[in-house]
């Protein structure tokens, strides 16, 4: 009996994640568009996730970057492929995307790679090392910003690039399906008071995202509302504690808060009265404000990266030039002096602009277009 065709996806492993979110995402799309879908990876606590989906996981040592180890997983790719009649290779990081190019030249698989990062060049032979994820036979990038990189930086062949921007699930993101007592208990175990503004910054706690700008602004702010820094701080405990400090200092103790990683992300978003995006480097794209977008809520952003593409200004959201703390801090002030009804409409329409441009399965239909290219 002939095999239905087989796919396999490789990333470096599978913890929480944008990329790892997505892996599972196009693995859904793969079972459903009736291929066989393989993902190889170093492993992680979303494994069970993926394999619930009906795809299969593979685990190699593909999240190291000693060239040795990456040698062995190209010649262990290659005997994947060819026991399981690979015929199209996904990589979605730097390290694997070597191990899988080599893979594919060695046994006639096609090569598709998708470009999640603007990726630095801060050192010497970076951008080489770079260069890999623009060397597929289709090469993915996840925003017009991306795209214009890809083309400048690498001069790629434009006839392989293919833009698909990333997705949000809108049954996931639904402001219908999270209920006013889930938002109130949720507030509640965060100590806001109720009847006071909270802004909300979600995303880890790193310095280029941005939130020491937000506790800047709200030292000009004034007012009582209150500002949530939404994030997982484990792997920057130092960049953690020297916010807290300032907050301290600022004497901000009261009005801006550090409540760690938010499990129920779209509950944490219904909490907000106004989100903020405050990176100070470009964002390939920018997934948390499309997911607050989707759940209605007026969103800031910072003027630069992925989110001038989905913050239309006074439309479906407002930009600032990034890392200008006045400015913020001025946004703000308006934003949170609009009639309810005002941001209520703003978010509705940001709602539908991610419905219409932004949604998962968009992205997954677009992304099963680029393999029937190939095959």
């Amino acid at each position: 009996m002939t095999r239905s065709p087989a796919i396999l996806q490789i990333l470096p492993a599978l913890f929480t994640g944008g990329v790892e979110r997505g892996t599972l995402e196009i693995a859904e799309a793969q079972v459903a568009a009736g291929f066989r879908a393989l993902v190889a990876s170093a492993g992680g606590p979303l494994v069970a996730s993926l394999e619930a989906l009906g795809a299969r996981h593979v685990t190699l040592p593909l999240d190291s970057k000693a060239p040795w180890v990456m040698w062995r997983n190209a010649a262990a790719l290659a005997t994947l492929v060819k026991a399981e009649g690979v015929e199209i290779i996904h990589a979605r990081s730097r390290a694997p995307a070597w191990s899988g190019l080599v893979a594919a030249r060695r046994t006639g698989a096609r090569l598709v790679t998708t470009y999640h990062g603007s990726y630095n060049e801060n050192l010497w032979g970076k951008r080489l090392y770079n260069s890999v994820m623009a060397r597929g036979d289709r090469v993915i990038a996840i925003s017009r910003h991306i795209e214009a990189l890809i083309l400048a930086r690498h001069e790629a062949d434009p006839s392989k690039v293919r833009m698909i921007p990333r997705g949000v699930d809108p049954r996931a993101f639904d402001p219908g399906a999270v209920s006013p007592a889930q938002v109130a208990a949720l507030r509640a175990s965060w100590g806001v008071p109720e009847g006071r503004a909270v802004i909300m910054l979600p995303g880890r706690i790193t310095r280029w995202k941005g939130q020491e700008v937000l506790v800047r602004a709200m030292a000009k702010l004034g007012g009582d509302s209150i500002a949530l820094l939404v994030g997982d701080r484990d792997a920057k405990q130092a960049y953690a504690r020297a916010l807290e400090a300032e907050i301290a200092a600022a004497g901000l103790g009261d009005r801006v808060r550090l409540v760690g990683h938010a499990a129920d992300m779209a509950t944490a978003l219904m909490a907000a009265d106004v989100v903020v995006h405050a990176s100070t480097e470009a964002e390939a794209f920018g997934r948390t404000v499309i997911e607050a977008q989707a759940m209605a809520r007026p969103v800031i952003a910072a003027d630069l990266g992925g989110p001038r593409e989905t913050v239309e200004e006074g439309a479906t959201g407002w930009r600032v030039p990034a890392g200008d703390v006045d400015a913020l801090a001025e946004a703000l002030r308006y934003v949170l002096a609009l009639p309810a009804v005002a941001r209520a409409s703003i978010g509705r329409a940001a709602r539908a602009a991610v419905l219409a441009r932004y949604s998962t399965q968009a992205m997954q239909a677009a992304t099963i277009a680029v393999y029937r290219e190939l095959l």
